[in-house]
Formats: C-alpha cells, structure tokens, sequence
C-alpha cells in the first residue's frame, strides 16, 4: 500500500470549526463519492484538537506551529495510484476535489507527500 499524505493548514478566513466542519461534512463526502473513479482505498481525515497539548513537543525540537489536520488516501499500489492520469474519470476527480480543497485549504501552507508505511509495531490488533 501506499498512501498520499496532505498536512493541512486552513484558509485564514475560516475559524478552527468552519474549517473541521466543512473539511468533514462537505469534502469528506465529496472524496467518497470519487473513490471508484480514484481506485482508492481508503481516506481517513485526522482533525488536529484545539487543545493541544503537543505545544511543549514543538517548542522544544524547534517546530512550527501545527497543522489543522492530515489527509490520508491510500491505494493499494504506486501503479494503481498513478493509473488515475490516464483516465478521464479518475482525471475528473482530481480536479473536482482540488477545486473544492481550495475553498477551505491554504496550499501555500499546507504540504503534501507520498508515502510507503514501514510498521514497527501494532498493538491494535
């Protein structure tokens, strides 16, 4: 599996509950709805709190200020990935979801990765 990572930062006019709740009940959907189109696995949304206590973490290894939240979508391959630019749904998806992130997503700020997860330890199952 691979996965796409995007470390988000919200657009300065919208407040932390404007952005969550939009991220979540309009966005959220939105990629559920493209994820045949995308071959996409699966999407998780992770909403930073507004009660952080990771504050002390930062400060000390010199870090900036957090993100609003992280995106995950993953796909079972980099190839299967990839397959999205050569088909016109999957190219249409992309473009309405980018559309759409950019009511609510400051992209200068924000980043975005791909990822192959390396599993140390699981204590979940």
């Amino acid at each position: 599996m691979v996965k796409l990572v995007f470390a988000i930062r919200r657009r300065k006019e919208l407040s932390e509950k404007e952005f969550h709740e939009y991220w979540l009940t309009r966005h959220g959907p939105l990629v559920r709805s493209f994820a045949e189109a995308m071959r996409a696995s699966r999407y998780v949304q992770s909403h930073a709190i507004s009660e952080d206590i990771g504050t002390a973490f930062r400060k000390a290894r010199g870090m900036k200020d957090t993100y609003d939240g992280v995106a995950e979508v993953w796909w079972e391959s980099l190839e299967v990935m990839t397959a999205i630019g050569g088909n016109a749904q999957g190219l249409e998806a992309a473009r309405a979801l980018m559309q759409d992130e950019a009511k609510f997503i400051d992209f200068e700020n924000s980043a975005m990765f791909i990822t192959e997860e390396q599993e140390i330890f699981n204590r979940t199952k």
